[in-house]
């Protein structure tokens, strides 16, 4: 019996210490272009499966971009399990550096920090995902820093700080879905506050969207804070800004990027101490400026 307990004790603290990784090297491509080496990746993903839905290039990140991809199985368990702020876990991101190197989003530990509770859910559908993007693009090491695998459900950097579902994630709220959906298509297609949309995934039936967000703004976009935390992940962005029922969200920046750069200390994130109120000011123009005939 003793054995036994002591089996299951030290099971319990394996399960609790298993450390993920953000990011995962793939494998690398020659030096070239970075137009010529994204269209290789898409080949590549699009031949196991995925729906390519915007490329990325982030302004004043020099050789780097991302290109965001879905999975239709990943979003129909996003669709059938919900909860409705999943759907902020439809693009998956592929980075690709203009030196050849090829990175990716490691989908077990993204999808237990958005899915949080409902992670079980789409677990098939997430280890289809993994698989076929390292039949696509191969599997190196894990990168980008470690976090354990219990602590991403909940996760934030620090004590204080704010998790997925804090409060001030919140941007806006609209008399209906259609109207917070016409306005925020509005607002990127007129490139409000120096914006751009990357891509779009919208299921009107359950009333929730996602954006891909670029901000290219010199002054207050993501250029001038990447340059300063590290430029080596590329599959980190874009930003996401999506909409469930009436309202806006954007997951707020001391989360959304603690949990891309998870290996930063807290000096680092203090040199872009501005950083989590520019964006969410960008975020919540694009979230509550009316759409024409509002």
């Amino acid at each position: 019996m003793k054995r036994l307990l002591l089996g299951a004790a030290l099971w319990c603290v394996a399960q609790l210490s298993l450390a993920l990784s953000p990011y995962i090297y793939a494998s690398k491509l020659p030096a070239g272009e970075l137009s010529a080496q994204l269209a290789q990746v898409e080949k590549k993903l699009q031949a196991e499966g995925f729906v390519v839905l915007g490329q990325h290039t982030p302004k004043g990140v020099a050789g780097r971009a991302s290109l965001v991809v879905s999975d239709p199985a990943l979003l129909a368990a996003i669709r059938a399990k919900g909860p409705s702020s999943a759907i902020v876990a439809s693009g998956i991101r592929v980075g690709v550096a203009s030196d050849g190197s090829v990175s990716y989003m490691n989908p077990d530990y993204w999808y237990r920090a958005y899915l949080r509770g409902n992670f079980s859910g789409a677990q098939e559908a997430v280890n289809s995902v993994q698989k076929r993007l390292v039949l696509a693009l191969g599997e190196g090491a894990g990168f980008g820093g470690d976090v354990p695998q219990a602590e991403l459900t909940g996760y934030r950097y620090m004590f204080g700080m704010e998790r997925f579902d804090s409060a001030n994630s919140e941007l806006g709220s609209h008399a209906s879905f259609d109207d917070a959906l016409k306005a925020v298509q509005a607002n990127l297609a007129k490139g409000l506050g120096d914006t751009r949309r990357v891509y779009e995934v919208v299921m009107p039936e359950k009333k929730m969207a996602v954006f891909g967000v670029a901000m290219n703004s010199s002054s207050d976009g993501e250029g001038w804070w990447v340059n300063k935390i590290g430029t080596d992940f590329p599959a980190a962005l874009p930003y996401e800004l999506f909409i469930v029922d009436n309202k806006v969200y954007a997951l707020y920046a001391r989360y959304r990027i603690a949990l891309g750069w998870p290996a930063l200390g807290m000096g680092q994130f203090m040199t872009i101490i501005n950083a989590p109120e520019a964006i969410r000011a960008t975020m919540v123009r694009l979230a509550t400026a009316s759409a024409p005939g509002q």
